[in-house]
């Protein structure tokens, strides 16, 4: 937008400045770069009168340069959690979790604490987290209701994470691939290893001991774990 800040600039500035400028921006995609430049081509066609053109394009200027304002600022709090983490005794135990990667470590240690007292075991965080539906108990009837009383941050970063392990750890995509060969939706059988994963981490949590793949699977071999199944490995 501040390079082509009216429909008439972008027209004038011809194909092959549009196609330096999608380049530079990371914005080419080979199977809809003629459409894009189809456009920029027909950009006055596409405007009102010369008014409303020039009132547009101050507002569109305007929030650009907002948005570079506000990017500039994330910039400076990504680093400075970046140095906070790094510092952290904890960092190489968040840092291990397959897939949780520079953002989603730091966040899930943010809200799970250094506090080892404050989970006494694994179904504690999982309820924290709001990994653990309700169970209602009335006679021979059971139900299961979704746990809104919970940390909403922590339980984002949990969905975000196990869609993420599943590309670093073989486990997880197979016991995601279970529940979805069982016809859950893609969604849900993220929620599945989603209230598995909490359970691992907390026993990472309360032992100062870091993730180990060879070591997990071991465990699952040790005691028949049902996903050895659906493991290639």
């Amino acid at each position: 937008m501040l390079q082509f800040p009216t429909p008439e600039a972008l027209a004038k500035a011809g194909r092959r400045r549009w196609e330096k400028f999608l380049h530079a921006h990371r914005l080419w995609r080979s199977q809809t770069a003629e459409s894009r430049l189809a456009l920029f081509a027909q950009a006055q066609s596409f405007c009102g009168g010369p008014a409303l053109t020039k009132a547009k394009s101050l507002q569109a200027t305007a929030l650009c340069k907002v948005l570079l304002t506000l990017e500039g600022q994330l910039r400076i709090y990504r680093q400075r959690i970046e140095e906070l983490f790094a510092k952290h005794p904890d960092h190489d135990l968040f840092g291990s979790l397959p897939g949780a990667g520079g953002k989603l470590a730091p966040r899930l240690l943010a809200e799970i604490g250094q506090d080892r007292k404050r989970f006494e075991d694994a179904s504690a965080m999982q309820s924290y987290a709001g990994t653990a539906p309700i169970t209602i108990r009335s006679g021979q009837v059971t139900k299961h209701r979704f746990r809104r009383g919970a940390n909403a941050t922590l339980r984002a970063a949990l969905h975000l994470w196990s869609d993420l392990s599943r590309k670093k750890c073989a486990w997880a995509q197979a016991y995601y691939k279970a529940h979805r060969a069982k016809g859950q939706s893609h969604a849900c059988a993220l929620r599945c290893l989603g209230q598995r994963w909490p359970k691992i981490l907390w026993k990472m949590w309360r032992t100062n001991t870091c993730y180990d793949e060879a070591l997990h699977t071991s465990n699952q071999t040790k005691h028949g774990s049902w996903v050895l199944q659906f493991n290639p490995a």
